[in-house]
């Protein structure tokens, strides 16, 4: 089975959660005895094309057309090159760049797709994919019928793949821009700089719920344990809502999911939706008012207390002021 993997990259290299998309990719090809390409997009990418050697050989579509993540773009130079690759199977990270884009080009191909995978088996020679519905209550195994495959797998469920021991080749792929669709356009990126950690790559996690009442609250607590700790910001959608935090920093079924080490969740009350996002994390700690909030269920650890005032002295504690 040929594999390829749509990676994602920052400047620097390839991202954590495409790791895991290699990791899967060569698992399946040892099944298979087939072989695995990873897929760049973007302009100006040689040093993140070097990056990504290190996991599997590399394509690189590079054009200032591809600058932008626009999905009906990188959609058509995906599908033109699992045509021209012969590709059984395209895979990439459930993460948002890869929601807007694989789903085009499953679309143009023709194929059959698969979403949040967490696991994979072979069943009679057939290739199989776990993954989760009505949020995580029950798991699915699914046959994809038709060809190519596509599917995005959860960072969470497989872990991050180690360096070859020697790089890959790197191979350019011509870009027409003349067939490229243009019905879309680049106008803006807004986001705000940040020294923690990405949520969806962290070892740690701190996440506020509708236990913090303002931006500054959660700032102040969230943010300052996290800081403390070196960990990422998580929120549950009541957040979100309510205006207190932005989209990005979400955790649930709707939002991002996580798999830390420690995943520390404060004024949270455990709605299925949020537990969907985070209940696979390897230890779990709560902090809440309600001694029958929902959380408490799957958390390792529970306290009852307000966040309020258990938070701060948890801060001062590692500030080794207490």
């Amino acid at each position: 089975m040929r594999v390829l993997i749509l990676c994602e990259h920052e400047s620097h290299g390839i991202r954590l959660c495409s790791r895991s998309a290699v990791a899967f990719a060569n698992l399946v090809a040892e099944q298979t005895r087939g072989s695995v390409e990873c897929l760049l997009l973007g302009h100006s990418v040689a040093a993140v094309a070097q990056d990504a050697a290190a996991y599997a050989p590399v394509l690189v579509a590079d054009h200032p057309a591809l600058a932008n993540p626009l999905a009906d773009r990188y959609a058509k130079v995906i599908s033109d090159v699992v045509k021209q690759r012969g590709c059984d199977l395209v895979v990439a990270a459930a993460t948002t760049f890869a929601k807007d884009i694989l789903p085009r080009a499953a679309g143009l191909l023709g194929g059959a797709m698969a979403s949040e995978v967490i696991g994979h088996e072979f069943r009679d020679g057939q290739l199989c994919f776990r993954r989760p519905l009505f949020a995580g209550a029950v798991v699915a195994t699914v046959a994809l019928h038709g060809r190519p495959k596509l599917v995005t797998i959860r960072p969470s469920a497989y872990p991050a793949a180690g360096v070859r021991a020697g790089h890959g080749d790197i191979t350019a792929v011509a870009v027409d821009e003349g067939i490229l669709p243009k019905k879309t356009e680049f106008e803006a990126l807004q986001s705000k700089l940040s020294n923690r950690p990405d949520v969806t790559e962290a070892r740690i996690v701190v996440s506020g719920g509708r236990g913090i009442k303002s931006s500054e609250d959660f700032e102040r607590l969230v943010g300052g344990l996290a800081d403390k700790l070196h960990a990422a910001t998580g929120s549950s959608r009541a957040l979100v809502d309510a205006g207190i935090t932005p989209n990005a920093f979400q955790v649930g079924q709707t939002g991002k999911v996580v798999a830390p080490e420690l995943y520390i969740a404060l004024g949270i009350s455990g709605a299925v939706q949020h537990l969907a996002g985070m209940k696979n994390s390897k230890t779990i700690v709560a902090i809440n008012s309600d001694p029958e909030a929902p959380i408490f269920e799957v958390a390792d650890y529970g306290l009852v207390g307000d966040v309020y005032e258990l938070v701060p002295q948890m801060i001062a504690k590692l500030d080794g002021a207490l």
